[in-house]
Order: C-alpha cells, then structure tokens, then sequence
C-alpha cells in the first residue's frame, strides 16, 4: 500500500494546516413527526486540509507522481496524522484534480484534501 510522501523536513504538512474530525450521523423523519437518529460509521472521520507552500523541484515531483499512481481520488494510501503522529491505514484524496502553482524557479505550491476512509 502506498504512503503519503514525506517533505525533505521530514514532516507530512506545513503550517497552517486543517484537520477536520466528524460523525457520519443519519436522522430518519417519520411523518408523525418524530424521528430516529443513527451513526453510519463506527467512529469519527478525519480529514486534512493540507496547503503546502515553498516546495522544491524534487518535492512537487514526489506529489505529482504520488497523485498519479493514486489515480486522484481513486487511491487508497496510508496517511499520518500530523497532529498526533496516528498511522491512518485507508484514505484517498478528495478531488480528482491537483492544482500546483509555480512562484518561481524551483518553487511552488500546491494545496490538496486527505480524507480518511470507511473501513
């Protein structure tokens, strides 16, 4: 399985960065009008918003081939938690699309959503 590329530092995300943790819950209404309430999933799901700035030519390099073998969203990879170091066994990219921007020669940015999977 495929691994989140690392930064030449070593980390996964820089500052700032966004980490979203919620419960997939459902409400049934039922036409006397009460309803039923229930969790789809097990535990919560977590999702990073990561912007990654000042990169150099061999990290975007590392980003975009990683995008590709993952097919966008479509790949399934293990991703740490920046926060707390937690190895997340089953997430994919949000989007199918993957925005890099070039400041200058042998910068760029690009900004990209991890979310963690059901399993």
């Amino acid at each position: 399985m495929a691994t989140f590329p690392l930064l030449k530092t070593g980390a996964v995300a820089q500052y700032p960065a966004t980490k979203t943790v919620r419960f997939n819950n459902q409400i049934l209404r039922f036409l006397d009008g009460t309803d039923q309430r229930y969790r789809d999933a097990l535990g919560p799901l977590h999702s990073w918003e990561i912007s990654l700035e000042q990169l150099d030519e061999g990290e975007q390099t590392a980003l975009d081939s990683f995008f590709l073998q993952n097919s966008g969203s479509f790949g399934d990879f293990q991703f740490t938690d920046p926060w707390d170091g937690t190895l997340y066994s089953s997430c994919s990219l949000e989007n199918d699309g993957l925005a890099v921007t070039c400041i200058a020669e042998m910068r760029g940015s690009m900004s990209l959503k991890v979310i963690q999977n059901r399993n």
